[in-house]
């Protein structure tokens, strides 16, 4: 298994999304820059100066490419260190070489387990290190020093790391919200678009009959069909605009809701009788309750008048109670045709468990078919998805 680990980091791609240069980093050089100049004017104890200034003045240039290219600025950084390094071992200078303006090679350090993929990594850890053991060589400092500039130096690469990983745990965490979006949104297509449909069908349907013996009614029902089309192009085109402007601020139409069902239904079929009740408290629903309330009297009014065979009436019920929704849908037809059921179905029972609800749909004792739903009034749709997910 730790060699599989080995393996999966090895391969580790670089993260997506690596951003361009910004103004930050000609900021970072110039202040690193400033800093060069100033030490260079004020000390009078540098070793080698031409040569430490050169090395400091570097590795602030060659930070501007430590997200693009994280491995080659590493590399230019830790190994113009390492040269200086080896070069003031041999030469056996009288003390350290370097300015402290050249601290910015930190920002190398933080870069590379930020940006970089698992190899790119890996090199630049053993530069790091090749470059810690060379300083410790050619400085005398006490064991605790040595310990303590290690952990200063690893600091910013363990800071990077977790930036890296919060990053990455906030875009899983993102990508699972726009599925569940996604499935919303399918959800309220087929929803919409099947209630609209199966009304300007039978809409049709029922004026090609009169339109021999009643031509007023066959007119009645293509304007009917026209405003029903025109409905549903409304509804998708609103789907439509959320799908493009996802995550900004653009405002759209409400979802609908309980106080939309009197509206709804009363486009019904004219030979199906729909009677709605509402009791209850249903006046402080929580936004998700309430289109789910909307989309399931939506579905199953809509089935009943697509497969119910001789059916006449639909009976509606909605009842608020103090800590949860029911509502239920019945109509009295025949069930043939109704032995599987649809995506339509489906979609309710996807949607009530999401909200941490329930929904039956079947045969009645007598004669029938039946929708019930329980869904709890405050539950908001996010909350009931991790809840699901445990």
């Amino acid at each position: 298994m730790l060699r599989d680990d080995l393996r999966a980091f090895w391969t580790e791609l670089r993260p997506p999304g690596v951003p361009a240069r910004v103004w930050r980093d000609w900021v970072l050089v110039g202040a690193g820059l400033g800093g060069v100049v100033v030490e260079t004017a004020v000390r009078t104890d540098v070793v080698w100066r031409p040569v430490a200034v050169a090395v400091a003045a570097w590795l602030c240039v060659v930070t501007l490419w430590r997200r693009t290219h994280p491995l080659a600025a590493a590399a230019g950084g830790f190994g113009a260190i390492i040269a200086l390094q080896v070069a003031s071992l041999v030469l056996a200078a009288p003390e350290p070489v370097g300015l402290n303006s050249s601290l910015v090679v930190l920002a190398l350090v933080y870069a590379v387990p930020r940006w970089g993929s698992g190899r790119e990594i890996v090199l630049s850890g053993v530069l790091l290190l090749a470059m810690f053991v060379l300083g410790v060589t050619t400085d005398d400092v006490p064991v605790g020093d040595q310990i303590g500039g290690f952990i200063f130096l690893c600091m910013p690469a363990v800071i990077g790391a977790s930036v890296r990983f919060w990053a990455a745990a906030r875009e899983r965490e993102m990508e699972r919200a726009r599925s569940v979006e996604r499935e919303r949104i399918a959800r309220e297509l087929h929803d919409t678009v099947a209630h609209h449909v199966s009304a300007m069908v039978i809409r049709a349907q029922a004026g090609r009959v009169a339109a021999a013996a009643n031509p007023a009614a066959a007119v009645e029902a293509l304007d009917g069909v026209e405003e029903e089309g025109a409905r549903t192009l409304e509804e998708m085109r609103a789907m439509v605009a959320a799908l493009r402007h996802s995550g900004s601020a653009t405002e759209l139409a409400p979802q609908a809701g309980v106080g939309d069902l009197r509206r709804l239904l009363g486009r019904s079929a004219s030979h199906l009788r729909v009677d709605l009740d509402l009791g209850g408290e249903l006046a402080a629903l929580s936004p998700a309750v309430d289109a789910a309330v909307y989309r399931i009297v939506q579905e199953s009014v809509t089935n009943a008048m697509r497969h119910a065979v001789d059916a006449t009436e639909v009976v509606v019920r909605v009842v608020g109670e103090p800590r949860q929704v029911r509502v239920t849908v019945t109509d009295d037809g025949a069930r043939a045709g109704r032995g599987r059921a649809g995506y339509g179905l489906t979609g309710l029972r996807e949607r009530a468990a999401l909200l941490g609800g329930q929904l039956e749909a079947g045969p009645r004792a007598d004669r029938g078919w039946q929708v019930e739903a329980e869904l709890p009034r405050g539950v908001t749709e996010r909350r009931a998805h991790s809840r699901t997910r445990r």
